[in-house]
């Protein structure tokens, strides 16, 4: 044992990752009487909601004529919260149903929740090592502005997006699926355009056609321009590079890329009527890492199965989103809704590490193909998948066993849904955005 973890400081669970994955499950964690850390190396907590311009809850709706709510639970308080600050809108029709919200807002309420909840947040922190004894991870260093520090745990829940606490623990990953990584995208903000403006797409799309023939670094002509519900800023998805989130030359070099191409679209933006004072707000600050690693799970999430409606008694989750790739040859996206626009079940064994008994994986690092992954990964349902693996890792430190009814039925007392049945009806999507 290292030096930095024969005295490391003990919990029942440890969750790697800060977004709405990582959020949800030591929530979850902690609601159950579980000493519960959260480790997150930016400086505030959100994850792609607040570090990557990712202005949207994509996934905690259904995608049919009549649109009911697929999560509750840790995903309904964040809601709540931010309805209590006037920082979200009602659900919004564009390819999906979704909200878009104030990322300010976002870092308030998730750090309120944490503290209700007793859950530790230590910010700042960047997983660096892992060590495990047999089929367990037994404990972690981390490194911050003081140097490097460890952490014993019982159970553990990655939810880094990149699988940075099972690849360090020597768990089974794997980057992508048989060579395909959905393409990354930076998050732009732009202000300077008045609220009474609705950006025309098709001519925006074709002003861009028209620089890219002309040479301009430029990627993607379609995205979705969501206006922000406080400050009236638009947020688009248009900035696309081919990079290796593994390699930090890759990211570096994607990262400046992004920027000069921001600078780019805003020339174009300003074209659009109504748009002529346009500015840049914020890129990023990360760049939109859509599909990294992920663990290699008891059992594989198959979009075969989603798409033959297979019913589980194993679901600790629901899934409401559509497979969106993003191709990273052409930069373009397709997407294709679940059958009928309804939920899907998520089972416990997409969650599971396959080799190590005490870790839980939750949000992009959870176990899809290459299609399941396309859509279970956003944040929505990572709210859900998150809640159910803090729950799972909760009682696996409890007694070291995975019991898949105690935990469906600590996931219902904390307001989860599990059963289509259970979802209610919203009020009817509203159409904002044209893309």
């Amino acid at each position: 044992m290292s030096m930095e973890t024969r005295d490391a400081e003990a919990y029942d669970v440890a969750v790697v990752g800060g977004g709405a994955a990582g959020v949800a499950a030591a929530i979850g964690a902690a609601r159950l009487g579980a000493r519960t850390l959260l480790l997150e190396h930016m400086g505030f907590l959100g994850g792609a909601a607040t570090a990557r311009n990712v202005l949207t809850y994509c996934g905690l709706f259904t995608l049919g004529e009549t649109t009911k709510q697929a999560v509750r639970g840790v995903a309904g308080n964040v809601l709540d919260g931010l309805r209590r600050l006037n920082a979200v809108t009602g659900p919004v029709r564009h390819r999906g149903v979704f909200v878009v919200f104030d990322p300010e807002a976002v870092k308030l309420t998730l750090d309120r929740l944490c503290t209700a909840a007793g859950v530790d947040v230590f910010l700042h922190s960047f997983v660096s090592e892992a060590e495990r004894e047999g089929d367990a991870i037994t404990s972690i260093n981390f490194d911050d502005h003081g140097g490097r520090h460890g952490i014993r745990a019982k159970a553990w829940v990655d939810a880094s997006g990149d699988c940075d606490l099972a690849t360090f623990a020597g768990a089974s990953v794997r980057y992508g699926n048989h060579g395909h990584v959905n393409l990354g995208t930076l998050g732009t903000r732009y202000g300077g355009i008045p609220a009474s403006v609705e950006i025309d797409a098709e001519r925006f799309k074709q002003a861009v056609d028209q620089a890219r023939a002309a040479g301009r670094p430029l990627t993607k002509d379609v995205s979705l321009f969501a206006r922000l519900p406080i400050s009236g800023d638009v947020c688009c998805y248009l900035v696309s590079v081919d990079y290796d989130p593994r390699d930090v030359r890759s990211l570096s070099k994607a990262e400046a890329e992004g920027r000069v191409q921001a600078y780019e679209y805003l020339d174009i933006l300003r074209t659009m009527p109504g748009c002529e004072r346009a500015y840049l707000v914020s890129t990023g600050p990360e760049f939109g890492t859509r599909e990294s690693r992920h663990i290699n799970a008891v059992e594989q999430l198959k979009w075969q199965d989603v798409r033959a409606g297979r019913e589980r008694s194993d679901t600790v989750a629901l899934g409401a989103w559509g497979v969106e790739w993003h191709d990273r040859t052409t930069f373009e996206s397709t997407f294709e809704a679940p059958p009928g626009g309804a939920a899907y079940s998520i089972p416990l064994d997409c969650l599971r590490s396959r080799d190590t008994a005490n870790l839980f994986a939750a949000g992009r690092t959870a176990d899809g193909d290459q299609q399941a992954g396309a859509s279970l990964r956003v944040m929505g349902t990572s709210f859900a998948t998150g809640q159910a693996a803090g729950v799972a890792a909760a009682l696996f430190a409890n007694d070291g066993t995975v019991d898949v009814r105690k935990v469906q039925s600590a996931l219902r007392n904390q307001d989860a849904v599990l059963d289509p049945r259970d979802m209610l009806e919203v009020r009817r999507a509203t159409t904002l955005f044209r893309a």
